[in-house]
């Protein structure tokens, strides 16, 4: 087989889907035109054994020709970010005020439906059975989850999913063993005190100024609480207190995310920022409460997927392109969630080039990626696969 050649010919169908959902994108559990779309293509491809997943996610399945009991499941995300796209000189820039594909689940969902394609043409020369998963809602760290626990995971051998990467120049992958990305867990505080008139302070309880102590100590616990080469990141986004210049807050509202590279690293610091806004609160007067939400685990690459993964990077295309350094990074992805119960890998596939909005990091209303890119995820998908339907890997 010769993937690598065979994706490259589909360019210009992978770069016109991947426009198409780059115009229309849709915000996490909203993905119904995305999730149309997805369907009219499977059945154009020729796989028709697909259904919705709690409204907008996609399942997929299809199998070799030939005998085999081997079970591969591929996965892309679907969902868009709430940003405004800035470039909108781009013929394909979003058509949706204030709804952007800023993290490349465009190409994901393309690079996916390319792979596909690939193997789907090629079912009669293997075994086996191709899951796919066109998994909604990453964005808020809830689509992982509802495929789990639908079971669709069940018998699989291995998992594969790739992400696009701007720090990486287009044609190289990036896969690393170990810790790749953090957990992401949501917080809510919320600070009761008194209100009171400015001038007589001492009437009231600040709620503001508790809230504001707290998001203090909260950069304390990571600079006194965490060794330095331990990862750990604890960001206040909003906090809202108060009513009026003159009235002493009575209550007050934080909410921010924790980010950890280990369960017991995510673990301490959920029960020191319990601690720190009850006692913090207490010492000035007032209550504090925190609410968690849990978005995603670690992410943690299997050893066995990616030297499996990396020799089909470096077959595929030359060593050179294998990169096996990349930086952890502190950003979550529910991919994470597969890889707790099914071995296998997440790559992280290079789209930085010339062009200035391919320099751009994700979650840019800036940001757009190399489609070169497109090729290297389809080839990769159909290798890979191919590999361990075929028994030539695991």
């Amino acid at each position: 087989m010769d993937f690598r050649r065979e994706g490259e010919a589909l360019a210009p169908y992978l770069s016109a889907l991947r426009r198409e959902f780059h115009m229309h994108p849709e915000v996490s559990r909203k993905e119904f035109w995305t999730a149309e779309r997805i369907e009219k293509e499977l059945d154009a491809i020729g796989i028709t054994d697909h259904r919705r997943i709690d409204g907008s996610g996609v399942y997929a399945v299809f199998h070799g020709e030939k005998p085999g009991e081997r079970v591969m499941t591929l996965r892309a995300d679907t969902d868009a970010l709430a940003i405004q796209e800035v470039n909108q000189a781009l013929p394909y820039c979003s058509r949706e005020e204030g709804v952007m594909h800023a993290c490349g689940h465009d190409c994901h969902t393309a690079g996916l439906l390319g792979g596909a394609r690939l193997l789907y043409a090629h079912r009669a020369e293997f075994g086996g059975e191709v899951r796919l998963f066109f998994q909604h809602a990453e964005e808020i760290g809830y689509g992982g989850r509802v495929f789990v626990k639908e079971g669709l995971l069940e018998g699989s051998g291995r998992v594969f999913g790739v992400h696009v990467a701007p720090d990486l120049a287009v044609g190289s992958v990036g896969i690393k063993a170990g810790p790749n990305n953090a957990s992401v867990d949501y917080f809510k505080i919320t600070v009761k005190g008194k209100a009171a008139h400015v001038s007589t302070p001492h009437q009231g309880t600040d709620a503001l100024y508790i809230a504001s102590q707290i998001v203090v100590g909260l950069q304390a616990l990571v600079t006194r609480r965490v060794s330095p080469v331990d990862p750990l990141v604890i960001g206040v986004g909003k906090l809202t207190a108060g009513t009026a210049y003159n009235i002493v807050a009575e209550d007050g509202v934080l909410e921010g995310t924790v980010r950890a590279m280990t369960p017991e690293t995510r673990r301490n610091a959920r029960e020191w920022i319990d601690a720190l806004c009850a006692q913090t609160a207490q010492l000035y007067g007032g209550t504090a409460g925190v609410e968690w939400v849990d978005y995603a685990t670690p992410l943690v690459n299997p050893e066995l997927g990616c030297r499996e993964a990396g020799e089909v990077v470096s077959d595929l295309f030359g060593p050179q392109a294998l990169v096996t350094d990349r930086p952890i990074s502190l950003g979550g992805d529910d991919f994470a969630e597969f890889l707790l119960t099914v071995p296998g890998c997440y790559a992280y596939v290079g789209t930085r080039s010339g062009d200035p909005h391919t320099q751009y990091p994700l979650h840019n209303g800036h940001v757009d990626m190399d489609e070169g890119a497109l090729p290297v995820a389809a080839a990769l998908h159909a290798e890979y696969t191919w590999r361990y339907l075929t028994g030539e890997i695991g």
